[in-house]
């Protein structure tokens, strides 16, 4: 299984009408290109094209004889342009929306010859990607899997994403404060009680959960880099795929939400499957339940893989 970062580089005007060279970088699992059918998975915020083997961030679900088997598939993960992971950072983050995001992967996979593949799989942010390639690209994919998103950002996302870029604006640990808020939109309150139930550390004189937020704010911190995180946000302000342009969609698609999700509630992936219902799309739902909420498309291995499994 080839885990090595490749890299193509593109001329790109935003957008916003900026002109960049993209230094666009990838990485391919199982079988070789062109021996097996393709499957493009879109990275979530902090995550990378890393996903499978050792230290694979999805490597519960993407592997040898796991349920996207590599034995199997061409497994193609592009970088989100500006996540840091290939050492790649973008000051003027605002120029870009996820909407440039899908072009350029639309235009890597033109550089590499892939004029379809046999599925797109999104989780989040990666998800949102998603729906704005194809709603570029109808006819990309044979089956599309958006886990834990919708094809737009709603008020309450946005509004979340508005607290976090103020706190990236801050001036002292601002990726600490502001990965402390995310953790709290990824889970939920009765996540966070069941697990922690009030415990006291006593040497480090705080509560249990206390030490667990501040444990992840710094960690993050060691492996993220600001820059990096201001983009995300960004781009997870702002995905807004153009609605009308979905009904065109080729795919079969499945929808997968969390039903305790606070970042893309259940409700709101139900009402974008019925809308697509009643113009005879060839889609499903599907609903994870778990007490954690958004973060249980990262935990929640055993629900994720029976749903995947049926539609694979």
């Amino acid at each position: 299984m080839r885990t090595e970062l490749k890299n193509i580089t593109l001329s790109y005007q935003t957008n916003s009408g900026k002109e960049y060279n993209i230094p666009l970088s990838y990485q391919l699992f199982g079988k070789d290109l062109f021996t097996a059918p393709i499957i493009v998975i879109n990275h979530a915020l902090t995550g990378n094209s890393n996903v499978a083997g050792k230290k694979g961030w999805w490597k519960q679900l993407i592997g040898e004889g796991q349920v996207i088997d590599t034995n199997t598939y061409t497994v193609l993960c592009f970088n989100i342009p500006g996540n840091g992971y290939d050492n790649f950072l973008i000051d003027e983050y605002e120029n870009f929306s996820p909407s440039d995001i899908a072009n350029i992967f639309l235009e890597g996979l033109k550089i590499l010859n892939i004029q379809s593949v046999y599925a797109i799989i999104g989780g989040s942010l990666g998800g949102g990607i998603g729906w704005e390639m194809l709603a570029k690209q109808p006819d990309l994919a044979e089956i599309f899997i958006p886990v834990a998103c919708d094809f737009k950002t709603h008020d309450w996302l946005h509004a979340q994403c508005l607290v976090q870029k103020f706190l990236l604006s801050s001036d002292h640990e601002p990726l600490q404060k502001a990965r402390i808020h995310a953790m709290l939109c990824y889970r939920t309150p009765q996540s966070l009680n069941d697990r922690f139930q009030t415990q006291y550390n006593q040497e480090k004189q705080c509560l249990e959960s206390e030490d667990w937020l501040v444990y992840h704010g710094n960690s993050l911190n060691e492996r993220f880099s600001l820059k990096s995180y201001k983009l995300m946000n960004h781009l997870l302000m702002n995905i807004n795929a153009e609605e009308k342009r979905l009904e065109e969609i080729s795919a079969r698609m499945h929808l997968i939400s969390v039903d305790t999700d606070l970042f893309f509630p259940a409700s709101e992936i139900r009402m974008c499957f019925e809308k697509l219902k009643e113009k005879n799309k060839n889609v499903d739902y599907h609903e994870i339940q778990s007490i954690h909420g958004h973060d249980a498309f990262l935990m929640e291995y055993e629900q994720l893989n029976n749903i995947i499994k049926n539609i694979l």
